[in-house]
């Protein structure tokens, strides 16, 4: 593990505070041995952060150090921008359904230590009345962002517009039809936080939702679905973009009935996430994946829950419980998420798929944040969020550093 060294530079004291307590500098100069953007590899590099922006990036090759700046160098890592989780149900022993402020600040500061940075909790399916309230609570903790840890940005919507037929573990009984007036006091529940919802297309009604969830901006995604091709392709004219955890709660792909699956692989429009944990895809279906989508439409995900970090022994997923024996989460007899982390996930591609470090990492960073149309986060370039990592040179994190400062804790 590569050494981390803390030295000012010219330290630039800020004005006091009200009571005599001295602010942090507001200018940061980070330094490591290599920096993926991750479009680009810089040799040497140098990220200048203030008020927590990137003010500038360049190589000490070619620029010094600026003056009145804090030095943060990690002489033998690797810089990239912070992970971003867009389908997670939980994780330190807290689902985000029902996660209080302690249970959210527990699951950011585990994410954290794994190197994310902001992240997208997702729901369960659950009754009305469970998922409104749990959407009210999510908009608190994006709405009040507790100041460390990783940063909820918005809500995944995973349920209830989902197919019986590839319905995983989501409860039967909790299934809707989609409805844009259903899906109207979801909107409303969550204040406009809804920034994903998946959908089965095959279902009724199921294109007037999706034109009007696009229409507000909403990433769609396909998935829990028995589609076949035309309503998959529908969809997407509809205004679907994504695809939710491919391969898994999918029509499989038949050489005749290719179904939705055909169009998630060959449509170019289409983004789309996986599980790459070993368990929920086989490696070499992994590689298929990769082949058909290519690095700038391929994302990683975790669908972690509750157990995630805490061992074996039976947890919370929405409103029933999970066994968890090794690296498998179990409901029934059906996989009900898993225990990744999005730094494993990338360690996982590079032993799965043979990539290299570089390329993936965008898929936890730049192909998330796009996927959601976040511009200001995913890329270590000026006017980004200051949101960094530092790892070793085989996706160890080493350190994460968000608005470009260390964790106080």
């Amino acid at each position: 593990m590569a050494a981390v060294a803390r030295r000012p530079i010219n330290r630039l004291l800020c004005p006091a505070r009200p009571h005599g307590t001295i602010q942090s500098p507001v200018k940061t100069a980070i330094t490591a041995r290599t920096l993926y953007t991750p479009l680009e590899r810089i040799e040497n590099p140098v990220v200048v952060c203030e008020d927590g922006w990137i003010a500038a990036v360049f190589s000490r090759d070619q620029q010094s150090l600026p003056a009145n700046a804090e030095l943060l160098d990690f002489p033998d890592a690797v810089l990239a921008p912070g992970l971003i989780d867009i389908h997670i149900h939980g994780g330190a022993g807290h689902d985000v359904m029902s996660a209080d402020r302690s249970g959210f600040a527990a699951l950011g500061a585990q994410l954290e230590a794994h190197g994310v940075t902001a992240y997208y909790p997702t729901t369960v399916t659950a009754s009305l009345d469970e998922t409104l309230r749990a959407l009210e609570r999510l908009a608190n903790e994006i709405e009040a962002p507790q100041g460390n840890g990783a940063e909820p940005l918005g809500i995944h919507l995973e349920g209830p517009f989902i197919s019986h037929a590839k319905r995983g573990v989501h409860p039967p009984e909790n299934l809707l039809e989609p409805s844009v007036t259903v899906f109207e006091r979801f909107w409303q529940a969550a204040r406009g936080h809804v920034a994903i919802l998946t959908i089965a297309p095959e279902l009724p009604n199921a294109e007037a939702v999706v034109r009007e969830a696009a229409s507000r901006g909403i990433c769609v995604s396909l998935g829990h679905s028995d589609s076949e091709l035309g309503p998959a392709q529908a969809a997407i004219r509809a205004g679907a973009r994504h695809a939710t955890h491919t391969f898994n709660a999918m029509r499989p792909l038949d050489h005749r009935q290719p179904g939705i699956l055909g169009a998630v692989l060959t449509d170019d429009q289409v983004s789309a996430d996986i599980i790459a944990d070993g368990v929920h895809v086989h490696p070499e279906t992994l590689k298929i994946f990769f082949r058909a989508k290519g690095p700038e439409r391929a994302l990683l995900i975790t669908d972690a829950i509750s157990a995630t970090g805490m061992g074996e022994g039976r947890f919370r997923l929405g409103g029933f419980e999970v066994e968890v024996r090794g690296e498998t989460c179990l409901h029934q007899g059906k996989l009900a998420g898993s225990v990744l982390t999005l730094d494993r996930a990338i360690q996982n591609v590079m032993r799965f798929a043979g990539w290299e470090l570089g390329p993936a990492l965008r898929l936890a960073t730049m192909n998330p944040a796009r996927t959601v149309r976040d511009s200001s986060r995913g890329e270590v370039v000026p006017g980004a969020v200051a949101d960094l990592i530092a790892l070793s040179a085989t996706g160890e994190v080493i350190a994460t550093i968000k608005n470009g400062r260390l964790p106080s804790r």
